[in-house]
Order: structure tokens, then sequence, then C-alpha cells
């Protein structure tokens, strides 16, 4: 295998360890942290290789279960990096730093989350939800507490009493996701990843994450769906 052949050096370790310290990583955070890590170990850097330095530390993580994966914001559409567990499903990785009942909140606000229109459920919503609980039902005051840690470790981002689901847990939770919500979950028509917060197609119901309808429509005359070519109806965001 060639890829196991490339030899990880120091700098492939720190670059490893910063990145597992804070989870995930903006595009242009891990090309800073990539230079700054060849720099440091007088290893050879190029600005341009960055993904081929993750791919030596991917096959060095191969026989762990880990991997690094590359993933898009689905709001501003900057890719990202996050260190993905292989060998759990994340619902079970979460379970070492939740307890049962908060891990079942996580859930149905996944639930919301994923079969809601535009990829949002309300603050009202997700708080309705502490006394459905089968484990153990929560005061309001608790679930508040509880989604601002999901916020704060990165599990839920949260914009104006709106919470969708964070890069980090698109990126980890992507086959779960897909493969236990098969009726719901889409695939953006145009990156082919998983997209939560997307447009739909009024005629044939292929979505699009917004990041990638601003793209694909920026060099079209006018807006056409481009799988059944009808016209988009959707505000161009």
């Amino acid at each position: 295998n060639i890829a196991m052949a490339a030899q990880m050096t120091d700098a492939h370790r720190r670059f490893l360890q910063v990145l597992m310290s804070h989870g995930i990583m903006e595009g242009s955070e891990a090309r800073k942290l990539h230079r700054r890590c060849c720099e440091i170990h007088k290893v050879y850097y190029a600005h341009d290789k960055l993904d081929d330095f993750i791919s030596t530390i991917n096959s060095h993580l191969q026989p762990l279960f880990m991997q690094i994966r590359k993933g898009m914001s689905e709001g501003d559409g900057r890719a990202h990096y996050a260190l993905v567990n292989l060998a759990e499903t994340e619902i079970t990785k979460m379970a070492s730093d939740y307890t049962e009942n908060e891990l079942e909140l996580f859930r149905k606000t996944m639930d919301l989350i994923i079969s809601s229109e535009n990829g949002f459920a309300s603050s009202t919503d997700l708080l309705n939800l502490a006394d459905q609980l089968k484990t153990k039902k929560m005061k309001k005051k608790e679930a508040e507490q509880v989604l601002k840690v999901f916020v704060e470790d990165k599990w839920l981002s949260e914009r104006n009493g709106e919470y969708t689901l964070h890069t980090r847990c698109i990126i980890e939770m992507e086959q779960y996701i897909l493969s236990n919500y098969q009726d719901v979950a889409r695939k953006c028509n145009i990156c082919h990843s998983l997209a939560i917060q997307s447009q739909v197609c009024d005629s044939c119901g292929i979505g699009m994450h917004l990041p990638c309808v601003r793209k694909y429509f920026r060099a079209q005359a006018e807006p056409r769906c481009p799988q059944c070519n009808d016209f988009w109806s959707c505000d161009i965001p």
C-alpha cells in the first residue's frame, strides 16, 4: 500500500494532537496548523499538499478505526476537518459523555431537525420534548442547560433560538443519519454529501445545500433544477 509507505513524522503527530483537542477545525485554520507543524519540525511543507499530509495520517489511523474527514459547513460552504471514530456509531460514542436521558433528548432533537423542512428546530419545540422523555423526564430549565452543553460540545449549533446540527455532528454522523433516517435524510444533488439545511425542488424532490444552490445557479441565466429542469422556485440565497 503506497499510502502506508508515507512516514508519520512529528509534524503529522502534532497536527493530529491539535485536531484531537479541537474535535473540528475550519479549513483555513487547518492550513495554518499544517504550515506551523512542518516549520516547527523542519519537515518539507507545500501549501497545496494538506490533503496528502492528512491522508498520510489517515493511513496510520486506519488500524485504530479513526479517520480525519473533510466536510462542509452548511451555513457558508467552508471546508472543515474533523476526527471521526469509525469503530462505534456516534450515538454510542456520545454515551460515555452524557446520561441516558440527555442522549434521549439529543436523539429526539435530531429527529425534529432532520424531519423539518429547513433543517432547524425551534428552542420552544425542543424544550417541549423535556417532559416526553421515556428514560427520565427533565425540567425545562435542565433541558435548556443540556442543549447549551450540546452546543458547547459542537453537536448542535444555535442561532436566534433555532437549533440545527453542527458541522462536526454532520461529518461524524453522516453514515448513521443516512442509514437511520432513510425516508427523510437526503444527499445534496451537487456535492453528494448529507444535506440537513437544504432547498428542495417542488417538482422532483431533490435537495441542495444552500452554498451549493448559490454556486450552481451563479452561472445559470435562469434557475432550473439540475435534475428535472423545472423552474427552481426557492429564493436563491
